[in-house]
């Protein structure tokens, strides 16, 4: 019971700490935002989806929600680096709960607002036809639930063995955002390159943002169900790596 305590606690204080920095949901939100305002009216008569079925605007909506997924999961985990070089974390690793319960406050607390921001946007689908009935908008939570999980555990075993923020921005750029456009967020899947094609293949966050739009009703390809197992196995993973991280020790580690 202290453990699960522990790990509310920390859940808790992700939420407080993000409340009070308005600039987060700025930033959160703010940037993908208009990334889908500008290119979903730039696209809109000279890019044209297979079958013809969807606008661009739709097409590129659960990529954007996604998106702002891989934000706050950056900026939730880079509070990790923050805590260690102010004496938290330090604090935080010698309490009397197990070093796994800390790490499920902080990527649960990261996964809670990641989910919030991006439930919130999606409330904006119908402003581009997009019909979303509660069901529908349940199923969506639930897959942005996993896809923002495993990304939280992801940003935690990057921060972890990181003492820089600078550090960690680097490795978003090279890193995190050519992940989320190789994942078929930005273009369609169909008629790549097959080298392109088996880069989006191998990259866990196809199938998140694939599986959000099976919850929305759109198409897609795989299927439902393998969408939502890939990305289930992407964030068991991610939180077990972040386990084996933990249990070593990290810099600024008192033990």
């Amino acid at each position: 019971m202290s453990g699960l305590r522990g790990a509310y606690a920390l859940v808790e204080r992700e939420l407080v700490r993000f409340f009070r920095q308005p600039n987060r949901v700025a930033g959160a939100i703010g940037q993908p935002l208009i990334f889908w305002l500008l290119f979903g009216a730039a696209f809109r008569s000279s890019f044209r989806m297979p079958g013809g079925e969807e606008s661009y605007a739709q097409f590129f909506l659960p990529g954007v929600a996604v998106l702002i997924t891989l934000f706050t999961a950056i900026f939730s985990t880079i509070s990790i680096i923050e805590d260690r070089n102010q004496g938290f974390l330090q604090g935080v690793l010698v309490a009397p709960i197990g070093r796994g319960w800390m790490v499920l406050g902080k990527i649960v607390g990261g996964t809670v607002l990641a989910v919030l921001q991006a439930g919130i946007f999606l409330l904006l689908a119908p402003t581009v036809g997009i019909a979303l009935s509660p069901l529908q908008f349940l199923e969506a939570i639930g897959v942005l639930g996993l896809v923002a999980f495993g990304l939280c555990g992801l940003g935690f075993c990057i921060a972890w063995r990181m003492d820089s923020t600078q550090g960690f921005h680097a490795i978003m750029s090279v890193f995190l955002m050519p992940m989320w456009l190789m994942s078929g967020s930005f273009f369609p899947s169909e008629g790549l390159h097959p080298v392109l094609g088996w880069m989006l293949k191998l990259n866990p966050l196809t199938y998140g943002v694939t599986g959000l739009r099976h919850a929305l009703g759109m198409t897609g390809s795989p299927s439902s169900a393998v969408c939502v197992g890939v990305t289930a196995l992407f964030a068991v993973l991610m939180f077990v790596f972040a386990l084996r991280l933990a249990s070593r020790p990290a810099k600024g580690d008192l033990r």
